[in-house]
């Protein structure tokens, strides 16, 4: 039986559309190749999804013994998480809402076979 090796990041001040431009570049790819791609993507959104790759890889090795060489990500995806709605006031007294929204971060890793 396969296992699933799992990481979580909740609540990251990214939008979560903004976060499934990085997730797309790095899923289905082996977890060292992901880290190193995404370092160099200047998207400020692939810092905290690259520091959940990480602590997902340090999952694996700590907590099932998996070396990180065999770790490739098996299902990644961001959802919505709340968003915070300021005020802003606009011309003629009118009200501006602006929508801070944030996002929550899954990833599931395997080993290859």
């Amino acid at each position: 039986m396969e296992t699933d090796i799992r990481a979580h990041a909740r609540f990251i001040p990214h939008s979560a559309q903004k976060v499934r431009q990085i997730i797309d570049l790095v899923r289905g790819k082996e977890i060292t190749e992901a880290l190193s791609l995404l370092k160099f993507t200047p998207n400020s959104a692939a810092d905290p999804v690259s520091k959940v790759l990480a602590s997902a890889m340090a999952n694996a090795e700590e907590n099932f013994g998996v070396s990180r060489e065999d770790l490739f990500v098996y299902r990644i995806f961001a959802d919505e998480a709340p968003t915070r709605k300021w005020r802003r006031f606009g011309a003629r007294g009118r009200f501006k809402p602006w929508l801070r929204r944030s996002s929550h971060i899954t990833v599931i890793l395997r080993e290859r076979e």
